[in-house]
């Protein structure tokens, strides 16, 4: 398997050669138009000085082109505007010219304006049959429509497709152009080198691109099955130690198996994170809609972190004002209550003592007044989020703390993201605390209590 620096490599490497993409039908209309210039208004199949001749009939072009094949010495380079004319050309019976050439000890090399996966039974095909003539498939946004034969670096001969929908070639082509200009030829040839290169190194970077899918979802897989292996054995640990606490009066046993708890309990925190970030990354993070009123949920969840505030000697209290209405939503109560659990957390982490304000407020959509959504917003006095952290504050393992592993707020937006809704946070203006807020979509008859 390839390292990340042989990828990078390659990749740079596939950069500088597509660079040669972008002059390559420049190149090709500047040499044409000075083929034409220099022909001037001499006629049809007349011979200028510079050894050049345009030619009107298809079938005069496609008979020199074939003429040209056979008279090679050394080598044919082809290159096909399409697959379909490839296919047509096909048709005519020219694998087979090439097939005598090859026979010969000439070198043929094809090159075919095609999505890979058009060509890679053609390419299959010809392998199978015609194992000495090599063929690839070059980028189709290069949509020319032009076609190229040069043989041995001396001749060269273009055929311009007229109409590529055409069944045969005689149809389908339109205005040729051959030179024996050793100069022009060697344009061509440098041009047909640079697409042969650019197609190697994006088969080549496509393969490594698979073998980086491969090894990711396996360790995707590693990961979400190591994680559910640990939270097997974690519950069992906190149920009974639970149990023998309760059981104990030695104060000192009894403060050891709450620290077995809380570190359990920390370890299943960190396990459920992993989990659900395996399913976000795998697109498999499902969501058990249901009809709930935002003001409950919230005010349920506050009342549970206070209980943990007292027992946990914590200074910081939590105000909450719950919105006027009922503020209906269509959401995941667990998925959501992790998101405002998130949040909270995180605010009394870094909250020494204060007060944190949660708040929700009703707003419309300013591109649509019929939809409404619901702004819950958590604000705490704390350390606020730290200048380093603050542009990726939504990205994995993002964290400065030594507690948890930064995926709350990477989990946080992606649950909120799955309903519709948007998160955002920042430091408070006065350069004390932070503040996250995130939306939800409303239905639409949310009704005054």
């Amino acid at each position: 398997m390839m390292s990340s620096i042989e990828i990078k490599r390659k990749m740079m490497k596939l950069y500088r050669v597509k660079l040669l993409k972008k002059v390559y039908s420049t190149l090709l209309k500047l040499v044409t138009k000075t083929i034409i210039e220099e022909e001037g208004e001499e006629g049809e199949g007349i011979r200028s000085s510079s050894n050049i001749e345009i030619i009107r009939n298809p079938r005069e072009s496609i008979k020199l082109a074939y003429d040209l094949i056979q008279s090679a010495e050394q080598e044919v380079l082809r290159i096909f505007p399409s697959i379909h004319a490839f296919r047509r050309q096909t048709r005519m019976g020219i694998m087979h010219l090439f097939k005598e050439v090859v026979e010969h000890g000439i070198k043929v090399r094809i090159l075919i304006h095609a999505d890979e996966n058009q060509i890679r039974q053609v390419i299959n095909e010809v392998m199978l049959v015609f194992p000495d003539i090599e063929i690839r498939a070059i980028d189709m946004s290069l949509n020319t429509s032009i076609g190229i034969v040069i043989v041995d670096k001396k001749e060269s001969l273009i055929i311009e497709t007229r109409d590529d929908a055409k069944d045969n070639s005689y149809d389908a082509s339109g205005l040729a152009t051959y030179s024996n200009s050793k100069y022009i030829a060697l344009s061509y040839a440098s041009i047909f080198e640079s697409l042969w290169i650019q197609a190697e190194l994006y088969k080549q970077l496509k393969e490594a691109n698979e073998q980086l899918k491969q090894h990711d979802k396996m360790q995707k897989e590693f990961i979400n099955l190591a994680a559910h292996e640990l939270r097997t054995p974690i519950q069992p640990i906190i149920g009974f130690t639970e149990i023998v606490s309760s059981k104990i009066k030695d104060t000192d046993q009894r403060e050891l198996l709450d620290a077995v708890t809380r570190n359990a309990k920390r370890l299943q925190r960190l396990v459920d994170d992993i989990i659900d970030v395996t399913k976000i990354e795998s697109q498999s993070l499902k969501l058990n809609k249901e009809e709930l009123d935002l003001n409950h949920v919230i005010t349920n969840i506050i009342d549970d972190y206070n209980t943990l505030i007292v027992s946990g000697n914590h200074k910081v209290k939590l105000y909450f004002n719950p919105f006027k209405e009922t503020l209906l939503i269509k959401a995941d109560k667990e998925r959501i209550s992790e998101v405002i659990s998130n949040l909270l957390s995180n605010a009394i982490k870094f909250t020494k003592e204060d007060t944190i304000f949660i708040s929700i407020e009703k707003r419309e959509d300013d591109n649509n007044e019929n939809n409404n959504y619901a702004l819950v917003t958590v604000k705490d006095t704390g350390e606020g989020i730290d200048p380093e952290i603050l542009p990726n504050m939504f990205s994995k393992f993002i964290t400065k703390s030594f507690e948890g592993l930064g995926l709350g707020l990477y989990i946080s937006q992606h649950i909120v993201k799955a309903h519709g809704g948007k998160i955002e946070g920042k430091n408070n203006a006065n350069g004390i605390g932070a503040e996250f807020g995130f939306t939800l979509p409303l239905i639409k008859d949310s009704k005054t209590l």
